[in-house]
């Protein structure tokens, strides 16, 4: 097989691999690297020649990993689009996001390049993609030669898929973005457990160690505890989560909570893409099995937009009240950064992370700030002191590396490829490998180059 990985600056980023299985080129993923702009954002695509592609697969609809689809799919035109159902049904809406944001974005920061696509070129990536059922292997040839593709469901977010290719009696297994824990909106991965010649696996939390006896219902009893003893106090809690996936796992959340009276009745705000996702989840739910999410929790909650006159930098609601906006990760220009910017000063207030964080990211920087500190707002040229509450619950949408780790000792393939994960989380997978699985290969890859394996 040859692997090339097609993300640029390596690490968690615009995700894309390319491989060759005998005649079959594929890639698995396209996507928008979070932390950088422009074309400096986009996977190496230029190392795969134009129609050339029989296959382009996608694990899930989150823009690290779908956000390039459009530039990719008008240079591979021929080639189909294989996702789950789920997917299917997310990824054109995400990709109308990704290009309303770009074209704020070169409004505000001058970005010549921006948008990257157009609204045309959206809906002809959508009508190239193909779902298909997890579980259900799906045949592809090419010449007398046979690929087989099936989809595994892989927690996640609504649609993640795990995907198996088998080619002349080998076996290749990618993760994708992965949850084995089940949660209230979606079930967790349920992969194969038959072994594999070669996996290919994320490592984004290969730094996080488990907590002894960590429970994950327990980390949510204790970020409702931390949201009635923030409103009891008179003061606000803003809860910062990704859109797709994170966002309505917490209505659920907060929905169950508030029925059975274990939350404190307060107003509940929220806006934005994560909102406008609860139609899509609700209408996922309704012809499928795969995930439970009705819209009604939010007339249920009462959830409504915030009063953006009364967030200012530095001022604070006077009513109490929960914050649940995106990003998860305070990224600039955001609902979250803006009403970060306007609850920090005040120690009543709490800002409650769920959810992974770059260090680089504006919620990474916030999260290693101590009591008092000054952190800085920079787009909206304002200094705030670090007064409110910083809280942080482990309630992360990808697995645990002991997770993974015993997944590959479970598989028992002769070689393992890292991927989505810096450059510390793959060297503690190195080496933990090297411990569990003396005999496989490890690779960690450089990006662009060809390897064979």
């Amino acid at each position: 097989m040859k692997y090339i990985d097609l993300n640029n600056e390596g690490g968690i980023g615009a995700n894309s691999t390319y491989l060759e299985l005998g005649p079959f080129k594929l890639i698995v993923d396209a996507g928008l690297h979070p932390k950088l702009v422009g074309n400096k954002a986009t996977p190496a695509f230029e190392l795969v020649e134009d129609f050339s592609l029989d296959l382009i697969l996608l694990t899930h609809a989150h823009l690290d990993h779908i956000g390039s689809l459009p530039l990719l799919s008008r240079r591979q035109t021929q080639a189909p689009i294989l996702c789950s159902i789920p997917t299917q049904m997310l990824a054109a809406r995400m990709l109308r996001n990704s290009y309303g944001v770009m074209k704020r974005q070169r409004e505000e920061q001058s970005i010549p390049e921006y948008p990257l696509y157009g609204m045309g070129e959206i809906e002809s990536t959508e009508r190239q993609l193909q779902p298909i059922q997890f579980h259900k292997p799906r045949s592809f040839y090419k010449g007398n030669e046979e690929l087989i593709v099936t989809f595994y469901p892989a927690g996640h977010v609504a649609g993640a898929a795990g995907i198996m290719l088998e080619y002349k009696k080998r076996k290749i297994f990618i993760t994708g973005d992965v949850l084995f824990a089940d949660q209230l909106t979606l079930p967790g991965a349920r992969f194969p457990d038959f072994k594999v010649d070669t996996l290919i696996t994320e490592t984004t939390r290969g730094t996080n160690e488990r907590k002894k006896q960590y429970d994950r219902e327990k980390e949510y009893e204790e970020l409702i505890e931390a949201i009635n003893l923030t409103i009891h106090r008179g003061g606000c809690c803003l809860i910062p989560t990704f859109a797709l996936g994170r966002m309505q796992e917490l209505l659920a959340r907060l929905h169950r909570a508030h029925s059975s009276k274990t939350l404190t009745d307060c107003p509940i705000y929220s806006m934005g893409l994560g909102i406008d996702l609860c139609d899509y989840f609700d209408n996922i739910s309704r012809k499928t099995s795969l995930i439970h999410f009705r819209r009604s929790i939010l007339k249920e909650l009462k959830v409504k937009s915030p009063n953006w006159d009364s967030l200012a930098p530095g001022n604070t609601p006077e009513e109490p009240a929960i914050y649940l906006m995106s990003s998860g990760m305070l990224v600039e220009h955001t609902p979250s950064y803006n009403i970060a910017a306007a609850l920090l000063s005040n120690k009543a207030n709490s800002i409650c992370f769920v959810g992974y964080c770059d260090p680089d990211a504006p919620g990474g920087k916030l999260l290693a700030c101590k009591h008092e500190d000054s952190f800085s707002f920079d787009v909206l040229h304002y200094i705030s002191p670090v007064n409110a509450q910083i809280l942080r619950f482990d309630l992360s949408g990808h697995a645990y590396r002991d997770e993974l780790l015993n997944l590959a000792v479970n598989l028992e393939p002769r070689a393992i490829v890292l991927t989505h994960g810096d450059p510390p989380a793959r060297e503690w997978f190195t080496d933990e490998l090297a411990l569990e699985l003396p005999k496989t290969k490890v690779l960690n890859p450089t990006p662009r180059e060809t390897y064979n394996i």
